[in-house]
């Protein structure tokens, strides 16, 4: 007779579907020294409650002796609202930056009906600073809101 693992057991279970998706567009910005943003998102509910951080991409592999997660405090509300108590990496949120495009990022499957607000914050090294805030259901429905010089787009599916 073959038993199965808890361990097995657990991880079949911890595979939720998503509750929708973000797409954030980071577009090319025409300076003669371009910089990759930091880029952070989170959740917050809308009356009130604990922010979830959804992402934040930053200089993973910084040269020389400072760490890239020195420049986070740079994502003010960001790093006001639970950044610096982040333990970074972390698993499933945290990652390079990215190059201008259109990513597609999940939300969070954990997410319980109600409203909510996603921010997605940006900052440049010699550049500047943006926040977005995108109003968000569960179940979700679809929202946008456009940045004006660091953000493009952002969207939720």
């Amino acid at each position: 007779m073959m038993r199965k693992t808890p361990l097995l057991i657990a991880g079949a279970l911890a595979a939720p579907a998503s509750a929708g998706t973000i797409s954030v567009t980071i577009p090319r910005v025409p300076v003669a020294e371009y910089h990759r943003p930091y880029v952070a998102a989170w959740i917050e509910p809308v009356g009130g409650g604990a922010a979830q951080t959804v992402f934040v991409w930053y200089d993973i592999k910084k040269k020389g002796n400072e760490p890239g997660t020195k420049w986070l405090s740079d994502l003010r509300t960001f790093w006001r609202k639970g950044g610096r108590s982040l333990t970074l990496p972390a698993d499933g949120i945290s990652g390079a930056t990215r190059a201008p495009g259109t990513y597609q990022i999940p939300l969070p499957a954990n997410l319980k009906t109600g409203a909510y607000t996603l921010y997605v914050e940006a900052a440049r090294e010699t550049g500047g600073r943006e926040l977005v805030s995108v109003p968000l259901s569960i179940p979700a429905k679809a929202a946008s809101a456009a940045g004006k010089t660091e953000l493009g787009t952002v969207t939720i599916r």
